[in-house]
């Protein structure tokens, strides 16, 4: 097989994804993340249909993630007195599995350590194609060159900014701004323990959540773009806490103990625009390349892409152009299903008149329909069996 050398940027999710399927099909693999460490706990993920089932358990992790699953959370949205005005199911928010990004990470590391190469507390800073292989230089490591790279390190990917330009050229923003903090940890589910529940209270254009396996505390508000370091942390709570100023219930409890939580992360809802996802012997998976913040399809979109692109290459036997074009065509049809998805207005209207018809919404037959459509769209895509195709060459 050709161009078997690889490097992927990123261990979150995507990139230890696609490093099993790789490794799996005869790749040689090498992962570079720029954190120390696999970042433990973060905010909680769900997968959702036959899909996302079909694919972790050919990749032999559906049962080691059930195992660490967290306990699904019912949202009640209520007034300042605690009135419950409408509840979002803990069915619709936590799918079918629930875990936390890190534990997932971490289920996925295990499955691949001693195949692949990890190299932690690293980033790329350069890359050079040519006609061999696409040149890598490190901000720490030896330069190196490998066949492929694939970018799936998260919405603000080094590897795009590098590859196709600028993030202000693919990433948009939705209006909105979302924190979550103390998501270090969660039990894995007890089938004896009672349902957890969390509580949401809106005032136009912001929402306050305390409580559940999402994270201990998450706020939601509406705003135009705010330049800030994504590394100062103070700085990021500084601006949670003056653009939450103000508000009811028990948030101002909330804000004073915010610098006193871990899992601490605040970011844009932004939506990755991308004619093409690929160039050359580079392309992105994920968020990378088609992210869409709070969509509810993220990390399947994530998993499942890997399983097509390392399948896709290995069905090529190594014809990364070919392989290439496929993945894009096949991830394109399945990526319908995430367009135009804005999580911002529906959990933060802007108005009291908008909060109130969220509100009836949730307790209607349309929303009811909404979840049967959005069910069915994440199991809209022809999965191919590429492990049966390829052992049967």
């Amino acid at each position: 097989m050709r161009n078997t050398t690889v490097l992927i940027s990123g261990a979150s999710v995507a990139g230890p994804a696609l490093a099993y399927w790789l490794q799996r099909y005869g790749f040689e693999v090498t992962v570079v993340e720029k954190a120390a460490m696999l970042r433990a706990g973060g905010q909680a993920i769900d997968f959702t249909g036959a899909t996302h089932m079909t694919v972790l358990e050919r990749m032999g992790m559906l049962e080691d993630i059930r195992a660490r699953q967290t306990g699904k959370t019912d949202m009640s949205l209520i007034d300042a007195s605690e009135r419950e005005l409408a509840l979002i199911s803990g069915d619709f928010t936590g799918g079918d599995i629930e875990i936390l990004r890190g534990d997932l990470a971490d289920v996925m590391y295990k499955h691949t350590a001693d195949k692949c190469e990890y190299i932690f507390g690293d980033s790329i800073s350069a890359l050079t194609e040519t006609a061999d292989g696409v040149h890598v230089e490190f901000e720490n490591t030896r330069a190196r060159t490998f066949d492929l790279v694939f970018g799936c390190d998260g919405i603000h990917s080094r590897v795009r900014k590098l590859t196709f330009g600028p993030e202000r050229d693919f990433v948009r923003h939705q209006g909105y701004y979302y924190c979550i903090a103390g998501a270090s940890h969660w039990e894995a589910q007890d089938a004896s323990r009672e349902r957890a529940h969390s509580f949401g209270y809106n005032e136009p254009g912001r929402l306050a959540v305390s409580g559940g396996s999402k994270a201990g505390q998450m706020y939601l508000f509406a705003s135009p773009e705010i330049e800030y370091s994504r590394d100062d942390v103070a700085e990021q709570q500084r601006i949670v806490a003056e653009k939450l100023a103000g508000m009811g219930w028990r948030v101002p409890e909330m804000l004073a103990e915010l610098p006193t939580l871990d899992g601490f992360y605040l970011d844009s809802i932004s939506k990755v625009t991308m004619k093409s996802f690929v160039k050359g012997r580079i392309a992105l998976l994920g968020d990378a390349g088609y992210g869409n913040t709070l969509a509810g399809f993220g990390t399947g979109l994530a998993v499942v892409g890997a399983y097509v692109l390392a399948g896709e290459l290995a069905a090529a036997d190594g014809d990364y152009q070919a392989a290439f074009a496929r993945y894009e065509e096949i991830m394109k049809r399945y990526l319908r299903m995430a367009d135009g998805a804005n999580a911002g207005p529906f959990l933060a209207p802007k108005t009291k008149l908008g909060i109130r018809a969220r509100n009836w919404f949730l307790g209607s037959r349309l929303w009811t329909l909404m979840l049967k459509y959005t069910d069915s769209a994440k199991n809209d895509i022809d999965l191919q069996n590429y492990p049966e195709i390829i052992a049967a060459r």
